[in-house]
C-alpha cells in the first residue's frame, strides 16, 4: 500500500522549490511562438482574497501551464491595483496611512496567491503606488494634455462631502454614496476632464475584430451612438428657444409636450413666477440623485410644469414645457420632444399627468395601436391623422425620418446630428490616495501664499510639468481626512503645493487621478517593469503584445475597459504602441455565491476564506474545485462538499500513479481510452472547458483504479495532465515517477488520431422518426447489414410487421431511421 497523499508538505516543498529555481521566469525565444495570458490584478484590500477571487487566476494558471508544456513562451505577470478611495477609507478607519495599510494588504494577497500555487513571474510585479509607476502613468496623462484631450471644466458631478471626493454614477444609489452610505448632492466643480467622446466612433467599430462575446454589446450600448436631428422648440412669447436631440424625428407631429433636465440652463429662467417655488424644489431634489437612478425605468416618473408653452416647429401647435429627472442634462442637448404614443418613458409619463397623446405612427401593415393604452415603439408607417403634414403621410418611418429633417433645415429649425450616450471622463478626485495630476497654475501675490498671503490661482493657465521632473509624488500627510472641501486634501498642504520659480509663484494641482488610472496601462508595464528610460522598450513590445487573452470580473465589461482602449488608443496614434486594440480574446469568469445562494459578503456571514481551505484539503482541491464548479462564465454557489469530492479525486490519483508500476501495455481499450482523454482534455483546456477536461481525467483514473498495476507511460500522462488544474500533486508524482527536474516544460501528451476513433458504435434505430431501439455497429459495417439486423430486432419488428418500407435513412455510426407505411 502507498504512503497516504498529505497535500501540506508537498503544497510547501513545490512552492519553495518554484521560488528558488525562478521556475517560471518569463524568457523570450526568437523562434517561438508567444502568450500573453492576463489577470485583472486585484485592489489588495485589507480583507485579502475570499474564494471567488481565484476562480479567474486558476483558469489562466492551467492555460499557462499547459502553454509551456505545448512549448511556447508565455508572460503571466501580477500586480497591484492599489491606489483609491478604498486604500484611503481603510486607512482613516484604522488610523494608518495608506502606504503602510496598503503594503501590508499586498503582503498579504501575495501570500495568499503563492500559497495557491499561481505560475505567476513575481520578477514582473508592479503596484500602481510605487514612484517608478507614478512616473508613467503621469507621463501618459501629459500626453492626453498635450493633445488637447485633458482640459478643465466647471460641470455637475457627484459630490459627497464625508468622502471628500466626486463619485461615478455607479457609486451611487438612491442619492446615497455606495461605500458608508454618506449623501451626495449634484453640484458644479471645476474638474479634469479627459476627451474619450472625441474616440466614441473608433471604440466602437474597433470591437469588430475583437474575440470579445457579450461584452461588446455592453460597451456598444454605453457607447450609445445615435443618428438623429437636433430640434428647435421656440418658448412662446419670448426669444429664446429650446434644442432638443431626436433619433425619431418622424414622430415630431405626436410631440405633446417637451422635457427639460432640471439642470438644463433655461429650467429656472423660464419658470413663470406661480411655478417657480416647486420647480426650484424639484431642482434641489434632483441633486440628490445619480444619473443611473434617474435613468432606471422602472421607477415612476415625477416632474414640475414650468407655466410656459413652447411652439412646434412642424406642426406650429402649441405645446407645454415641464421639467422631469428622467431626462438626463448631460445627454443629447439635455431636453426632449416627448412623443407618447410612441415612446415608453414619455407615455408613463404623460400618463402620470394626463397629458395628451396623438398618434402618429402606424405598423408597416397600416394597422393602428391603441397608443392610449401602450406607446407604439417599431418603426412603421407615417399614418393620415390630422396632426400629420400632407407630404409625410404614407411615408415610412425612414423616409419620414430624413423629409422631416430636410423639412426643418429649411426651416432653420432642424439638422442632422450624430449624439453619444458615452460622456467625457471626469478625471478629478478630491482626495488624498490617487496620483498626483502633473499639472501647476500660476499664482498672482504679493506675498507668499504658503504663509497665507492674498493670492489668486490663475486655473485657466494650467501648466505641464516638465517630463524630466516626474514623479510628482504625493507630500507625506498625517491627517489626509477629507474635510468637505472640494480642493481635497493636498489644498493643506501649502509647502507642497505652492513653489517659486524664477521668482515667480504657482500653485500644484490639488485634485488626484482616480483608480482607474492606473489599470489603464499596467498590461504595458508587465512587459518591462523595471525600464527607467521608458514606460516600456520597443523591443518588449514588439515580444508580448497584444494581450492574447484577459480575464477578469463582469463588473469591468464596460468602463475600465473602455478607459484602457481609450489611453491605448492614444498611444497608439502618437506611435507608442502598434497595435489599435490591448486585448484580443477577453473572458469574465462567473461570481462564486456563499453556500446560501447570495453574494459573498461580512454582513451576510457566508464569505468563505481560501486560507481555511487549503488547511483543510489543500490548495489543489480548491484549485481543482473551482473548476468542477461549472463553466467558468456561470454565477456558481459554493459548496463545501464539493471540496471534499475533489479532495477524494486527487486521493485517487495519488494511489493509481504510486501503486504498482508496470512496463507491460495494459491493453486496447486503456489504451484508446488513454488517447481518448488526452484528446478531450487537450480541447477543453483550449476551449476553457474545464470543468469537462476534469470529468474526462475522473473517468480515466476511474479506470485505471480497477487494475492492479498501471503502465508507467500511462500513469505520466496522466500526471502531465492533471499538473495543470493540481499542479503541486503533479511536481510531487512526476518525481516519484522518476523526474529529475520540474515538469513545468515537459512535453504535452499527444493522441494518436486513429486511435480516438471507435470502431464499434451505438446508434439509435428509428421508425418514422421516433426511437424504438438502439444497436452496436460497426463504423465500416455495411447498410444492408446494418438494415438486416435492425428488421431482426424484436422492439423494431413491433413497428414495422405488415408495413411497406418506404424509404431509409442511414448516417453512418449515427442512426437509423426507417420510414414506414
Amino acid at each position: 500500500m502507498s504512503e497516504r497523499y498529505e497535500p501540506a508538505p508537498i503544497e510547501s516543498k513545490w512552492q519553495s522549490y518554484w521560488a528558488t529555481n525562478n521556475t517560471f521566469a518569463t524568457t523570450r525565444r526568437p523562434d517561438k511562438e508567444k502568450k500573453y495570458v492576463l489577470d485583472m490584478f486585484p485592489y489588495p484590500s485589507g480583507a485579502g482574497l475570499h474564494v471567488g477571487h481565484p476562480e479567474g487566476y486558476t483558469a489562466t494558471d492551467i492555460l499557462c501551464r499547459y502553454y509551456r508544456m505545448r512549448d511556447f513562451d508565455v508572460l503571466h505577470p501580477m500586480g497591484w491595483d492599489a491606489f483609491g478611495l478604498p486604500a484611503e477609507q481603510y486607512a482613516i478607519q484604522t488610523g494608518t496611512h495608506p502606504r503602510v495599510t496598503t503594503e501590508k494588504n499586498i503582503q498579504t494577497f501575495r501570500k495568499q496567491l503563492q500559497s495557491l500555487g499561481f505560475s505567476y513571474d513575481w520578477s514582473r510585479e508592479v503596484d500602481t503606488t510605487k514612484p517608478d509607476y507614478v512616473r508613467w502613468t503621469q507621463w501618459i496623462f501629459l500626453q492626453l494634455f498635450k493633445k488637447g484631450l485633458a482640459f478643465q471644466d466647471e460641470i455637475a458631478v457627484n459630490w459627497c462631502a464625508e468622502l471628500g471626493t466626486v463619485l461615478a454614477n455607479e457609486e451611487v444609489t438612491d442619492g446615497k454614496s455606495e461605500r458608508g452610505g454618506y449623501p451626495v448632492v449634484r453640484t458644479p466643480l471645476r474638474q479634469w476632464m479627459l476627451r474619450i467622446t472625441a474616440y466614441a466612433d473608433k471604440l466602437a467599430a474597433d470591437l469588430e475584430g475583437l474575440d470579445w462575446p457579450e461584452t461588446k454589446g455592453k460597451q456598444i450600448h454605453w457607447i450609445g451612438r445615435s443618428e438623429g436631428a437636433n430640434v428647435d422648440f421656440t418658448i412662446d412669447g419670448t426669444s429664446e428657444k429650446v434644442t432638443v436631440f431626436t433619433t425619431r424625428v418622424d414622430t415630431l407631429s405626436g410631440a405633446t409636450y417637451v422635457v427639460l433636465a432640471p439642470e438644463h440652463p433655461l429650467t429656472l429662467k423660464l419658470a413663470t413666477e406661480g411655478a417657480r417655488a416647486a420647480v426650484q424644489t424639484y431642482v434641489e431634489a434632483t441633486k440628490r440623485k445619480s444619473d443611473m437612478d434617474r435613468m432606471d425605468a422602472s421607477k415612476a416618473k415625477t416632474g414640475v410644469a414650468l407655466g410656459v408653452n413652447a411652439t412646434n416647429p412642424l406642426t406650429g401647435k402649441s405645446v407645454p414645457v415641464w421639467i422631469s429627472d428622467y431626462v438626463i442634462g448631460s445627454y443629447g442637448s439635455g431636453a426632449v420632444m416627448a412623443v407618447p404614443a410612441h415612446d415608453v418613458r414619455d407615455h408613463a409619463f404623460a400618463t402620470t399627468y394626463g397629458l395628451p397623446i396623438e398618434e402618429v405612427i402606424v405598423s408597416s401593415r397600416g394597422e393602428k395601436s391603441d397608443v392610449q393604452a401602450a406607446a407604439f415603439v417599431d418603426d412603421g408607417a407615417v399614418g393620415s391623422f390630422d396632426v400629420v403634414p400632407r407630404e409625410l403621410v404614407g411615408l415610412s418611418s425612414e423616409e419620414a425620418r430624413a423629409k422631416t429633417t430636410e423639412m426643418l433645415r429649411a426651416k432653420g429649425q432642424g439638422e442632422s446630428r450624430v449624439s453619444y450616450r458615452l460622456r467625457d471622463w471626469v478625471f478629478s478626485r478630491q482626495r488624498y490616495w490617487g496620483e498626483p495630476i502633473p499639472i501647476y497654475f500660476p499664482v498672482e501675490t504679493d506675498g507668499d501664499p504658503r504663509t497665507g498671503a492674498a493670492h489668486t490661482i490663475r486655473y485657466d493657465q494650467p501648466i505641464a510639468v516638465e517630463e524630466s521632473e516626474l514623479p510628482l509624488l504625493l507630500p507625506d500627510m498625517q491627517d489626509f481626512r477629507p474635510t468637505g472641501d472640494p480642493m481635497g486634501p493636498l489644498a493643506r498642504v501649502p509647502d507642497w503645493r505652492f513653489f517659486q520659480r524664477d521668482g515667480k509663484w504657482f500653485a500644484r494641482e490639488t485634485n488626484t487621478m482616480p483608480q482607474w488610472a492606473g489599470s489603464c496601462w499596467y498590461y504595458l508595464r508587465f512587459l518591462d517593469p523595471t525600464n527607467t528610460e521608458r514606460a516600456f522598450s520597443e523591443e518588449a513590445y514588439n515580444a508580448w503584445m497584444p494581450v492574447d487573452l484577459y480575464v477578469g470580473g463582469s463588473e469591468h465589461a464596460v468602463l475600465h475597459l473602455l478607459y484602457a482602449r481609450f489611453w491605448h488608443k492614444v498611444l497608439f496614434e502618437i506611435g507608442v504602441v502598434k497595435h489599435s486594440e490591448p486585448f484580443t480574446k477577453l473572458v469574465h469568469q462567473g461570481m462564486i455565491l456563499g453556500e446560501n445562494g447570495e453574494k459573498m459578503s461580512k454582513s451576510l456571514g457566508n464569505v468563505v476564506n481560501p486560507d481555511d481551505v487549503i488547511r483543510d484539503y489543500g490548495a489543489d482541491a480548491l484549485r481543482l474545485y473551482e473548476m468542477f464548479m461549472g463553466p467558468l462564465e456561470q454565477v456558481k454557489p459554493w459548496n463545501s462538499s464539493g471540496v471534499e469530492g475533489v479532495r477524494r479525486f486527487l486521493d485517487r490519483v495519488w494511489n493509481v500513479c504510486t501503486g504498482t508500476l508496470t512496463d507491460l501495455p495494459m491493453g486496447e481499450e486503456t489504451d484508446r481510452l488513454v488517447h481518448k482523454t488526452v484528446k478531450k482534455v487537450t480541447e477543453d483546456i483550449e476551449g476553457m472547458r474545464f470543468n469537462t477536461a476534469i470529468s474526462t481525467l475522473m473517468i480515466l483514473v476511474k479506470h485505471l483504479g480497477a487494475f492492479s498495476a498501471v503502465e508507467r507511460s500511462v500513469a505520466k500522462k496522466l500526471v502531465l495532465m492533471v499538473s495543470t488544474f493540481a499542479p503541486h500533486l503533479g511536481e510531487e508524482l512526476w518525481q516519484k515517477l522518476g523526474g529529475t527536474d520540474s515538469l513545468a516544460r515537459e512535453p504535452w501528451p499527444t493522441f494518436d488520431p486513429a486511435k480516438v476513433v471507435d470502431d464499434v458504435v451505438e446508434i439509435a434505430v428509428q421508425v418514422n422518426g421516433k426511437v424504438r431501439s438502439t444497436m452496436r455497429v460497426a463504423i465500416a459495417e455495411a447498410e444492408k447489414d446494418v438494415l438486416e439486423r435492425a428488421h431482426l430486432d424484436e422492439k423494431v419488428k413491433s413497428h414495422v410487421a405488415g408495413k411497406t418500407t418506404k424509404k431509409v435513412i442511414y448516417v453512418p455510426g449515427k442512426i437509423l431511421n426507417l420510414i414506414v407505411g
